[in-house]
Parts: structure tokens; sequence; C-alpha cells
């Protein structure tokens, strides 16, 4: 043990001697790990965040679209739109049973104004009925939601998300301050009747909080851009029978699209957990190709230290053979050039994951997902630190070992 405890402190003495190296070797080490760290730490915040965001919109609840289902980069399967003709006669149907709610994509890069105040062009504005809120878990933080009546005048009127109520109605952190004003989007103008609770989005992504709502018909008559594509989100009472919900407006759907039994589905059904499921899926390969950035790091970071082990030995010949003359044998050699390359290793893994766990924490931040420590991935690169280390400096440790005294004290360093 004690002689441990001295090659310890002959590496750290070595390493105190060649600052400089020293400092270069473990900063490369540290930034193998903290793309390690820090990426899969930052993963970890983004699934918390996915499933934080599916929770709130709730597993009691399935959505028809024309999506085949959510794809990478949000490009949809090539089905024909939903129109709202089709949309409604399935709401006639199946909406006297549970809650059912039309929406429809205005404009995904509006620009809203009050006064003086203006949003950036990237509000999203959808039209949507009565009863999405519900469907959709948005809770109306201040003011009122739409009534049939405000659907079927086409009334001129808007409820807005968090982030829009913060960024035109501003001195005051009050709820309902931007109830009864008139705002601006494209130039056109609606009464504020409705301010939304924070909901967030996923993956830091603007939606959640950054949109307007306002009434379906004047949505399809106002915006001139906008597509004939609807989305019909249900909510069921119980769990249990979500699944013969869904069933039953599989059946439905495929009969008012007028599809053949041989006809393959132009359209899809999706549970809400099952958009959590994809994103993560998603995430787990985005995790993977991060693992591999951060291992090709420390491998160029293991070459690295290699070398610089190399040029030690050959500076330190005439030490070595010193010691090699005052009775030190091969194997206690050996074992200080490995501790002192392990302890280089340590040092920027320390260094890393530190770096790694803050770059990843101000991703979690900007999510809203808490606290982010993969204790699993910060264990993982300690013992990464030491096997590359062990790796790094075997070679150099055993070349080390096998200088014959003799010949290395005659050597001039």
């Amino acid at each position: 043990m004690s002689l441990f405890i001295e090659n310890i402190r002959q590496g750290i003495g070595s390493l105190k001697s060649h600052r400089l190296r020293a400092v270069i070797t473990s900063s490369i080490i540290a930034i193998g790990i903290t793309a390690l760290v820090g990426i899969l730490t930052s993963i970890d915040a983004m699934n918390n965040a996915i499933s934080k965001t599916m929770s709130r919109m709730g597993s009691q609840s399935f959505t028809i679209s024309n999506r085949l289902r959510v794809e990478r980069f949000g490009v949809p399967a090539d089905f024909p739109n939903i129109h709202y003709d089709q949309a409604h006669q399935f709401e006639n149907y199946f909406g006297n049973k549970l809650p059912v709610s039309i929406a429809l994509n205005a404009s995904f890069n509006s620009k809203v104004k009050c006064n003086h105040l203006e949003t950036n062009p990237n509000v999203k504005v959808i039209g949507i009925e009565e009863d999405y809120l519900k469907t959709s878990n948005y809770e109306i933080d201040a003011g009122r939601n739409f009534t049939p009546n405000d659907i079927r005048m086409n009334l001129p009127l808007a409820i807005i998300g968090y982030d829009i109520r913060n960024d035109l109605f501003k001195g005051s952190d009050a709820p309902g301050r931007s109830i009864g004003s008139i705002i601006s989007i494209d130039g056109k103008p609606f009464k504020v009747v409705g301010e939304l609770k924070k909901k967030g989005s996923s993956m830091g992504m603007s939606g959640g909080d950054r949109l307007v709502y306002i009434p379906i018909h004047n949505a399809r008559q106002s915006f001139a851009s906008v597509t004939d594509n609807c989305t019909i989100t249900i909510q069921v009472d119980n769990v249990q029978d979500l699944d013969d919900e869904m069933n039953e407006s599989y059946t439905l759907m495929r009969r008012i699209r007028l599809l053949k039994p041989a006809d393959t589905d132009d359209f899809s059904i999706v549970k809400s957990d099952a958009l959590a499921k994809d994103a993560k899926e998603n995430m787990a390969m985005v995790s993977g190709v991060g693992t591999l950035i951060g291992i090709i790091t420390l491998l160029g970071a293991a070459v690295s230290l290699m070398n610089i082990m190399l040029v030690s030995v050959t500076e330190r010949t005439r030490e070595i053979g010193l010691r090699k003359a005052l009775g030190a044998t091969s194997i206690n050699i050996r074992n200080q050039f490995l501790i002192e390359a392990i302890i280089i290793c340590q040092l920027g893994g320390i260094g890393g994951i530190i770096l790694g766990l803050l770059l990843g924490n101000l991703v979690a931040l900007g999510l809203g997902s808490g606290f982010i420590a993969p204790w699993a991935w910060i264990i993982m690169a300690f013992v990464v630190c030491i096997i590359v280390g062990l790796l790094a400096g075997l070679y150099p440790a055993n070349k080390a070992s096998k200088l014959d005294p003799i010949e290395a004290l005659r050597h001039e360093g």
C-alpha cells in the first residue's frame, strides 16, 4: 500500500513539473467527457420534458389526422387532407357521446401586435371549436372559452397563450390584463376574451404557449392561405374505453372517407402517449450519435495521452535508470507511469463531468425539466477515464519498465 501511495505521489510530482503538458492532455480528456456527459444529460432532460408535456396532454385522448405518425423533423405522411366537411360529419355522429374537437392550422408564422408592441413572426394561429381546450388539456387562466355561438357567428375573438400575453401586455403579472383588448394578427383585428395558463412545449420548441386560438370558421374565412386540413381530437371518460372508442372511430372514419374494404387507410389514429413513444425513440437515436461523438473524442484524447507519455519516458530516461539503480523493479516503474496516465485522465474526467452537467442542465433549464444528474453516465465516465488511462499508458509504461538501467544512466537528458 505504501508503495502504491508513493507511486501516486511520484505521479503528482511529475505532473507538477510538467504542468502545461498535463493541463493540455487533461483538457483533451475533459472535452471528450464533456461531450459524452453533456449530450447524454441533455437527452435525459429532453425525455423528461417530453414525458411532462405528454402527461399534461393526457393519456385519455386520441387524434385523427392525415399524418401517418410524427416523423423526424415533422415531415407528415403524404395522405389526402381531412377536409372540414369530413371532420364535421365525424363530429356530428361521434360528438353526441364524447367531447370531440376540430382544429385547423391557420398560420405557423404570424405576427401579433397590440398598440406599439409586437411579437416575432413565429406565432402559431389555430382555428378551434369550443371543446378543443378540454380535449387538449389547456386551462383558462383568465377570461373565458369560446361559446358555440362564437364559433357559429365567426366572431373575431382570440384566446392567447401565456407567452403572447407576456410579450404584448407588460407592466403587470396579474392574469386577465389582456382581456377586452384588441390585438392584430397579420393585420386583422381580434378581441381577446381568454388567456391560457402556462403549458410549456416539447423539447423547447415554440408551441405550447406561443400561440393564438381563434374560432375555426373565422380562421377559414380570415386566412386566405389556410389549408383545408383538419385534426380531430377525441377525449374518452375512462382510459379503459380508449381502445374501443378508437376502433369505433376508425370504422366511422373509413366510411366517411369512402374507403372500400380493400383500400388502405389514408388517415391515422394516434394515442397521445404514442407521440411520446415516437419522440423518445428518436431521442434514443440521438443519444447513440452523441455517445459515438464522445467516444471518438476520447479515442483522440487517448492517442494524445499515449504520445505525451512516450515523450515523458524519453525525457525521464535518466530518472528511470537512477530509480532502477536504487532498487526499483520493472513493475514499480510500470505502475508509476500507469498511475500518472490514470491521474491525468481522472483530472480531465472530473472537469469534463462538471462541464457536461452544466451544459446539460442549461438545456434542462430551458426545457423546464428540473435538475438532471445522470449518475449512471457519471459513474461510466469515471470508469471510461480509468480504462483510457490504462490503455493509453500501458505501452509507454512497458517501454519505461524495460529500459536498461546502465544505458538509461548514460542517456543525456
